[in-house]
């Protein structure tokens, strides 16, 4: 029996690793993308032709629960990956109730169209490493209290908690990875990383001759993002459904981040870049750092990619993007 996957969110970073992880292990996968005139198709364009993207029968919405029930009886998924959010931390405090809606308020709609439709379908929801904001103890497990510093942290929060407790209230087989900052060469240009690997290709090339920052003190623990979907397809296969929290356990400064990707090109990051007030959040979440100790013994992962490795695949990638233009 061929398995099909839906997941929405696809068209971004982590729905388009999702994919290829699925697709490579013979599933059919169903993307499901919300009618926008700016949908960007960009990040699995080499995938189109091998997932189905039909606004017939993958058009949906999670603003909308009546879409979500229509595509579940039209693609009969096996299993269900929630990608989708407002995910930049930023827009969240400009775009609180939208951020809500989404991120939060989309999750029960989304599980509740899953009750209404197949209850045996297994189900996976993104959670963040932001539901813990202001750390209660560091590293960060399954069991550290949350504390979120953000509209998407506490919206997060509620779609963890909704996916707890459908799962409890309706037996549903319906997991949680609480997945800390992960990123790759097809990351958006509105997240950090993304941002200073692309300004040091810019730099590098004579594009410009500056990087504006925010707060450079911040200490984050990256990983790369082709890794972690691994960690959300492992999950759906477990016997029973659970939280998971998938980390590196390691953490880096914005500093170290910086340093490492002008190191990539031989330039001093001090040279290039600027602390700018602009850039810095109203409520700060400082320290980050995940126990995955669980996810290593349960679903036996761990990630493959360092930190380094990461940075220096980021700016490679975007010093071949501009150098091509």
């Amino acid at each position: 029996m061929t398995k099909r996957a839906l997941i929405t969110g696809i068209t971004g970073q982590d729905g388009s690793y999702l994919a290829e992880l699925l697709l490579d292990k013979g599933y059919e996968v169903i993307g499901m993308v919300r009618r926008s005139s700016t949908t960007n198709f960009e990040r699995i364009a080499h995938l189109q032709d091998r997932v189905v993207l039909d606004p017939y029968t993958s058009s949906g919405d999670l603003l909308d629960e009546a879409s979500l029930i229509s595509i579940l009886r039209e693609c009969r998924p096996h299993e269900v990956y929630n990608l989708a959010a407002q995910s930049f931390v930023q827009t969240s405090f400009t775009q609180p109730v939208l951020t809500g809606e989404i991120t939060a308020l989309g999750v029960t709609r989304l599980l509740d169209a899953i009750r209404i439709v197949d209850p045996t379908i297994r189900f996976y929801q993104a959670s963040s490493s932001e539901m813990f904001g202001k750390v209660r103890q560091v590293p960060q497990n399954e069991t550290t209290p949350f504390y979120p510093r953000s509209p998407y942290g506490v919206a997060k929060v509620y779609g963890h908690w909704i996916t707890v407790n459908y799962r409890e209230s309706y037996d549903l087989h319906a997991s949680s990875g609480i997945l800390f900052n992960h990123e790759s060469p097809r990351r958006g240009m509105e997240f950090l990383p993304r941002k200073v690997s692309h300004g040091v290709a810019r730099i590098k090339l004579g594009i410009t001759d500056q990087l504006a920052l925010g707060n450079l003190d911040a200490e984050r623990d990256w990983g790369f993002a082709g890794d972690y979907v691994e960690a959300m397809w492992r999950m759906l296969q477990q016997p029973m459904p659970d939280d998971y929290v998938i980390a590196t356990g390691k953490t880096w400064a914005v500093r170290d981040l910086v340093e490492v990707a002008f190191g990539c090109v031989g330039l001093t990051w001090q040279d290039y870049v600027r602390e700018d007030p602009a850039f810095l959040r109203p409520a700060e979440v400082d320290v980050l750092v995940g126990d995955a100790s669980k996810a290593k013994a349960t679903l036996a992962w761990a990630p493959r990619v360092s930190f380094e490795g990461l940075v220096e695949m980021m700016v490679k990638a975007d010093l071949e993007r501009l150098g091509s233009r």
